[in-house]
């Protein structure tokens, strides 16, 4: 439901057939992601970390294809999208690698290939394994955190400025991304990432809930 009611109120679309989705979280609430974007019958690319959680899905049978291959998983989603065909793709990965690969591409080609865009990862417990920094692969990261846990919470804070740079560029282009309600903003707004609501308190996101703004 959050899906096909952000397509029709941000895509004004009823039918997102040929739209890509393209958010991050394969476990706990976050896995039913992949399921949601196949019944909208939208293309759903999500990056997921930890590889137990994506094979977990994929035996479950909610994630169709599994890749840690960018250049597959960007030839899979132009195709998809070409074909309109449903997809549930899972990236094992880090999300902001996926995203800065979006931009790559929109600089490059001149293509958007992503419609619709958020992230499950865990935020509300970012410094702690809730979220996974993108400089570090998953194991050296879970290491660093057991290790070093300043070190690490650097490192995420500085992951999230990225993640919220590539988000903001094809925004500006004409994505549509909400915040669903994982405190991805909020943590990303004390990294000192670029989220703010433009003429709005401090408050304010630049980008909706999907309680207000989508369900509700």
């Amino acid at each position: 439901l959050t899906v096909l009611n952000a397509g029709r109120r941000y895509l004004k679309a009823e039918d997102l057939s040929g739209k890509v989705f393209v958010t991050s979280g394969l476990g706990g609430m976050s896995g039913a992601q992949a399921k949601a974007a196949v019944i909208a019958g939208c293309v759903g690319i999500i990056a997921e970390v930890d590889e137990a959680a994506l094979l977990k899905r994929h035996k479950q049978g909610w994630l169709m294809e599994i890749s840690d291959n960018l250049d597959h998983c960007i030839a899979r989603l132009r195709d998809a999208r070409k074909n309109k065909i449903a997809l549930s793709l899972g990236y094992h990965g880090n999300v902001v690698d996926l995203w800065e690969r979006l931009v790559y591409e929109l600089d490059t080609t001149g293509e958007l290939l992503v419609d619709l865009g958020s992230d499950q990862t865990s935020c509300h417990n970012p410094f702690s394994g809730g979220y996974y920094p993108v400089q570090l692969g998953f194991e050296e990261a879970k290491q660093l955190l057991s290790t070093n846990p300043g070190k690490f919470r650097t490192l995420v804070q500085e992951s999230l400025k990225r993640h919220v740079a590539a988000i903001n560029r094809l925004a500006d282009k004409g994505m549509f991304f909400w915040d669903y309600g994982n405190a991805f903003l909020l943590e990303a707004q004390r990294a000192g990432a670029d989220v703010e609501k433009r003429g709005a308190n401090k408050t304010e996101f630049r980008y909706p809930s999907y309680v207000q703004h989508i369900m509700g």
